[in-house]
């Protein structure tokens, strides 16, 4: 499963570079006129989602000290008022953790009963759990709310990534996956601009950190009709229509687990490969991230208002690398792609921690998430290609949870780690601070590092519509085996094939699934 003679290694012969050619086009505006309508509207609701699980999760990153004074009205003394910051952070880390519970379980019902009516439940559970935050009067009950809320933050990405590119035309995957995945940092965005724009400007300029969850639970209201109303992908209603999904249509709990343990046994090693992968691609994040704003103020003397515009700049970064990485992933293949965005990106560390003017940080800012996030763009294409459909909404979301989960130390790894390396404070003579910017330096460069080891020993999965190669995967792909003529041989068919057994050309995406299904069993 993990030869690398059949991935990364294997260099596509003359035919297969033709075929690569043939399949997409250069010009990436013609890839965008492949989509059809309703191929723009599920890729729509996917960001749509995936913006709204961001735009919550950094709307407690910007609020912290507006809920110390709210919970702590009493503690005045600075020192204080950091310790309980800090114990409000908490709320993030255990919000981090529970995600992994809500991969699996939402995942495992969304491949069980389909995406329409699971993600949109996630959704209106998210947008009362951000209504209710903004009604928390104590610490306790708002550490509560968002452990909760972790649970329910945890299945919104792999059904999102479900939504927007499990049927989409395989030769515009590529870049639309970078779109898709930056809708991190357009939530990002979102919840800044709202923050210094609006909610700081309330109450006769005292703020109030409330109207960003008020406008989050409406916003999120708003992605859960959005896909409520939409029906059932292609490639599910395919399946269903087959009876593919009999097996776990049970609502028994045993049947429930059945279908994780057979994820789990059946593709071990590809679940094993996923968890690694985005180990390090969490890690990626949050080594270029969290402390950056710190670092930028506290040793190179940047205010507050530049430590935003710095934040704005490395996220327009983000957006800008992860949209040509996924573009260019289509043409050299996933592995290949993420590999020269790490590279990138870890050439750059020196120029986004050495500078001390305001010009030579928002450089180095917008360059390293160009390349850390750039990679990140071509992960939800990728997990998508490398998961089985019936899994496509559980195995995407409980690899990045599950290494988003092992990542949540990287904060306290770094802090940790500016205990013992320090440098003398430039706003006090005589005393040292934590030196940030190495910390994370040296921890940024072990996970490029760790992340082109994984990568290189990884699978290139057969990008079907694009071009066709050995399939190293091929167990994977294609499951169990099965007699010859059985009804249950397709069982394990990719939504990319709708595009291979209906069509004239590589670009042609099918309408009717029906028609596809029964050529294809014609095929068969």
């Amino acid at each position: 499963m993990f030869d690398p003679t059949h991935g990364l290694f294997h260099l596509p012969d003359k035919a297969e570079r033709e075929r690569m050619r043939a399949g997409a086009p250069l010009n990436p505006l013609k890839i965008i006129a492949l989509l059809t309508a309703r191929e723009w509207i599920y890729v729509a609701c996917g960001l749509y989602s995936w913006i709204m699980d961001s735009y919550d999760f950094f709307s407690v990153s910007m609020s912290i000290d507006n809920l110390v004074v709210t919970f702590y009205p009493n503690v005045t003394n600075p020192s204080e008022q950091k310790d309980k910051a800090q114990e409000i952070s908490y709320s993030i880390m255990l919000t981090l953790l529970l995600r992994t519970l809500g991969a699996v379980t939402v995942g495992l019902l969304a491949d069980k009963w389909g995406r329409r009516w699971i993600l949109s439940a996630n959704l209106l559970c998210v947008a009362a759990l951000s209504l209710g935050t903004a009604f928390c009067t104590s610490y306790g009950a708002f550490l509560g709310v968002r452990c909760v809320f972790g649970i329910f933050m945890g299945g919104i990405w792999g059904l999102s990534t479900a939504t927007a590119l499990e049927d989409i035309n395989p030769v515009a995957r590529g870049l639309f996956s970078g779109i898709l995945q930056q809708g991190y940092a357009m939530g990002y965005l979102v919840a800044a601009a709202v923050n210094l724009g609006w909610a700081t400007h309330l109450k006769g300029g005292e703020g109030d950190w409330r109207v960003l969850f008020y406008l989050g639970a409406g916003l999120s209201l708003g992605a859960a009709i959005f896909r409520a109303i939409l029906p059932e992908g292609a490639t599910f209603r395919a399946l269903r229509q087959q009876n593919k999904l009999k097996r776990q249509a049970s609502t028994s709990k045993k049947n429930f687990f059945k279908g994780l343990v057979n994820m789990l046994s059946s593709y071990g090693g590809i679940c094993i490969y996923g968890i690694l992968l985005m180990t390090g691609f969490n890690f990626l994040s949050h080594s270029s991230q969290d402390l950056y704003p710190t670092m930028v103020k506290d040793a190179k003397m940047m205010s507050s208002t530049q430590s935003s515009q710095l934040t704005i700049i490395m996220n327009c970064g983000a957006i800008v690398g992860g949209i040509i990485a996924g573009y260019v992933s289509q043409y050299t293949g996933r592995r290949i792609a993420m590999i020269m965005f790490i590279i990138f990106a870890g050439a750059i560390i020196p120029l986004w921690i050495l500078p001390d003017t305001f010009g030579g940080l928002a450089a180095g800012a917008f360059l390293i998430q160009f390349g850390a996030q750039g990679a990140w763009g071509v992960i939800p294409a990728y997990l998508t290609e490398l998961s089985p459909p019936q899994f496509r909404a559980t195995y995407p979301g409980l690899a990045y949870q599950l290494g988003n989960m092992a990542s949540s130390a990287s904060s306290t790894i770094e802090t940790r780690g500016g205990k013992n390396i320090r440098i003398d404070d430039p706003k006090h003579p005589g005393q040292t601070i934590p030196d940030t910017a190495t910390v994370s330096a040296i921890l940024m460069g072990c996970v490029t590092a760790y992340l082109l080891i994984v990568i290189m020993f990884g699978v290139e999965p057969k990008q079907k519509g694009s071009y066709d190669v050995e399939e190293p995967t091929a167990k994977f792909e294609a499951g169990p085996s099965v007699p010859e003529n059985s009804d249950e041989e397709a069982q394990w068919s990719t939504s990319d094939e709708k595009y291979d057994c209906c069509k004239e050309s590589p670009m042609k995406p099918v309408r009717d699934v029906q028609t596809c299904d029964d050529i294809s069993d014609k095929k068969l």
